[in-house]
C-alpha cells in the first residue's frame, strides 16, 4: 500500500507533531511507501492576512500540490491529520477529483469548536456542538479574535454547506470513544468515524523499586490544568509531613504559567526535557498527574506513562476519564478541583504498594493496547475499509 500523509505542522512541536512522525516511521517499518505532504505554519510569517484568511477556507496551492503528488507518487490513500490553516479542506477534494480515499485523523475538536478545545473561559463549552458555530465569532473563541474566529467559523460553515466533510472523507479516526460521540453529535456521520487510539513504544523495561514523587509532563497552561496543580501543591506543601522533603512532584515543560510554576515547584520544576530524559524520569516517578481542565481527545501523555509502568492522576473527564481506570491504573479526581486533585496526591504518596500495583496494572494496560504493533493493525484495518468504501466497492473481509 502507497500512502501519502498531508499533515500542517505547528510553531511550536508538540505532541500532535509527534503522533503523526511515529505513524509515518510506523508504516515504512511495515514495508509500505510514504510520501509526506507538509506544510508548516512559519509560511504564514510571509503571507498577507487576507491570504491566509482564504487558504484557510480554501488553500489553491494544496489542491495543486495534492493533484501533482496523485499524478506521480500514485497513492491508494492519503491520510490526514492537522489541516489548519494551510492545507484547508481543499486536500479532501483533490484527493475526491482523483478518487483517491481519504482517512482523517481528529486529533482536537476543530471540525465542531472554532477554538478547538470545547473550552471558553477556562470551563468546559459546548454550546456550538451540533450548530452552526456563529458563537464563536461573537465571543472571540480563537485567540480572542472575532476576525480570525470568523475565519475559522467561514470555513467551516462553508465546508458543511456543500459536503466536505460528509462525502469527500472516507474515513475518521477518533482517538477516544468519548471523542466519537462528541464528532457525532457535532453531525459527523458515525458510521465513518473507528476509533483508534494512539500509541508509543516502551523504551525501557519497568522497574518498580526506588520510585519516588509524581512527575507533570507537559505544556505549562491553563487547559492543561496547571493552575490547579500548582494549588493542589500549596495545599501539599501546608499539610504536617515528617517525610515531605523526599516526596515532591518534578514538573517538566514550557508555556505561559512557567514563572508561577517556578515560584511554587522551585528546584523541581526541570524546565524542557529531551524524551530520553523524560522518560527516565518517569521510570523514577511513583505516578503521573494530567489535570487538565480541557476536554483530551485522548492523552498520550498517560500511555507514555502506562509504557513505564507508571500510574496517573488524572481529570475524571474527557478521554482521559477513558484511558485511566479509577483505583486500577490510576486514580481520578474532579476536574478543577485543587483539593479534590491534592487528596489524590496524598493518598498516594501515602500508600506505595498500591501505587505499584496500579503501575503494573498501568504497564499490562499498554501491552493489550497501545504497543506499535497493536496499533498497526488497528490502523492497516482501517486503511483496508476506507478504500474500497471511496470507490463504492465491498468492505474488505
Amino acid at each position: 500500500m502507497k500512502i501519502l500523509i498531508a499533515h500542517n505542522s505547528y510553531q511550536h512541536q508538540g505532541g500532535e507533531d509527534a503522533v503523526v512522525n511515529a505513524e509515518i516511521e510506523l508504516l515504512r517499518n511495515h514495508g509500505h511507501e510514504v510520501a509526506v505532504y507538509r506544510r508548516h505554519n512559519r509560511e504564514i510569517d510571509s503571507m498577507s492576512r487576507i491570504a491566509v484568511a482564504g487558504s484557510t477556507v480554501w488553500s489553491q496551492k494544496t489542491y495543486k500540490e495534492i493533484e501533482q503528488f496523485c499524478d506521480h507518487f500514485q497513492p491508494d490513500l492519503i491520510h490526514g491529520h492537522n489541516t489548519f490553516p494551510l492545507i484547508s479542506p481543499s486536500l479532501y477534494w483533490a484527493a475526491s477529483c482523483r478518487k483517491i480515499p481519504v482517512v482523517q485523523t481528529l486529533h482536537n475538536f476543530r471540525l465542531i469548536c472554532p477554538q478547538a478545545m470545547l473550552l471558553r473561559e477556562g470551563k468546559i463549552c459546548e454550546d456550538c456542538i451540533g450548530k452552526l458555530p456563529w458563537r464563536g465569532i461573537t465571543r472571540s473563541c480563537y485567540r480572542d479574535s472575532a476576525i480570525q474566529s470568523g475565519v475559522i467559523v467561514s470555513m467551516l460553515a462553508t465546508h458543511r454547506a456543500i459536503g466536505t466533510y460528509r462525502n469527500h472523507v472516507a474515513a475518521y479516526i477518533a482517538l477516544s470513544e468519548f471523542s466519537r460521540e462528541k464528532f457525532i453529535a457535532g453531525g459527523l456521520p458515525a458510521e465513518k468515524i473507528q476509533v483508534k487510539p494512539n500509541f508509543v513504544e516502551a523504551k525501557l523495561e519497568p522497574n518498580w523499586s526506588m520510585r519516588d514523587g509524581g512527575i507533570f509532563v507537559g505544556r505549562l497552561s491553563f487547559e492543561k490544568g496547571l493552575d490547579v496543580l500548582i494549588e493542589a501543591e500549596k495545599i501539599c506543601q501546608s499539610l504536617p509531613d515528617q517525610n515531605k522533603n523526599e516526596k515532591f512532584i518534578r514538573v517538566i515543560g514550557g508555556g505561559a504559567l512557567e514563572e508561577p510554576v517556578q515560584n511554587v515547584f522551585k528546584n523541581n520544576y526541570l524546565g524542557y526535557r529531551t524524551p530520553d530524559e523524560v522518560c527516565k524520569l518517569m521510570h523514577a516517578s511513583q505516578f503521573l498527574i494530567a489535570p487538565s481542565t480541557c476536554y483530551e481527545t485522548f492523552g498520550l501523555v498517560a500511555v507514555e506513562a502506562y509504557a513505564c509502568g507508571v500510574p496517573v492522576i488524572a481529570s475524571r473527564h474527557g478521554g482521559l476519564a477513558e484511558l485511566i481506570k479509577d483505583g486500577i491504573t490510576g486514580l481520578l479526581f474532579t476536574p478543577g478541583d485543587a483539593a479534590d486533585l491534592a487528596r489524590k496526591i496524598v493518598w498516594a504518596r501515602s500508600h506505595p504498594e498500591q501505587m505499584v500495583k496500579m503501575g503494573r496494572a498501568a504497564y499490562t494496560e499498554y501491552l493489550n493496547k497501545y504497543t506499535p504493533e497493536r496499533n498497526y493493525h488497528m490502523l492497516h484495518a482501517i486503511y483496508q475499509d476506507a478504500i474500497p468504501a471511496m470507490r463504492g466497492e465491498p468492505h474488505a473481509a
